[in-house]
């Protein structure tokens, strides 16, 4: 099934990609899409979506629940992933070097292709998402002052969670109705959500 999964995956990276409209599938109440002249003044990140076999030997992601800081993004579940520096060479150079510097993972994942971007008004970022792979379960060691746990999210999870279910979360003192996936009792928004669904639309129809 894993390698059935990985070859499905690679193949519809080739293609053209639904983007915006699984985006726009979990985006909340408040969502900003904007313009390419706003854009200029975005940052370049990257993140990397883990697919691998579980302790369980089932398929799964990857993600990471951050740790609590004075920012925007603080607390939340999220992919491995951070902003692009002048040492990295390009944007997956990006995403590996953070899911090295968060994960501590022994094993360098094979990436097979990128989904679509996705850009974070809050904070002005412009992300990058990457596929990647490992035929095996890595072993990690998390850098704790950016990362508080480890999910290892099953995809048949992801595929059976209705993305039409909504919740109220408070955001700068805003409270916003948003889509959500439910992940190991957490809430899983924004974003990553985002980019979680345009990878379910991906995968849902062969696995």
């Amino acid at each position: 099934m894993f390698e059935k999964l990985i070859h499905h995956l690679s193949e519809k990276l080739k293609l053209p990609l639904v983007g915006k409209e699984a985006h726009l599938e979990m985006a909340h109440s408040e969502r900003i899409f904007p313009s390419s002249t706003e854009l200029s003044d975005y940052r370049l990140s990257a993140v990397i979506l883990l697919i691998y076999p579980n302790k369980q030997n089932l398929p799964c992601v990857l993600l990471i629940e951050r740790s609590v800081y004075n920012g925007h993004h603080s607390g939340q579940i999220a992919f491995p992933g951070g902003k692009y520096e002048e040492k990295d060479s390009d944007l997956q150079s990006t995403a590996l070097r953070e899911f090295y510097e968060e994960t501590g993972a022994n094993e360098t994942p094979f990436i097979i292709g990128k989904l679509s971007d996705v850009h974070i008004p809050i904070s002005k970022f412009i992300v990058k998402p990457y596929v990647a792979y490992l035929n095996e379960r890595p072993n990690f060691l998390i850098n704790e002052a950016e990362v508080v746990n480890l999910i290892e999210w099953d995809l048949q999870d992801l595929l059976q969670q209705n993305s039409n279910k909504k919740t109220k979360i408070t955001v700068n003192n805003t409270s916003i109705t948003t889509p959500f996936y439910l992940v190991e009792g957490k809430i899983l928004w924004g974003a990553t959500a985002m980019i979680m669904n345009e990878l379910k639309h991906l995968i849902r129809e062969d696995f």
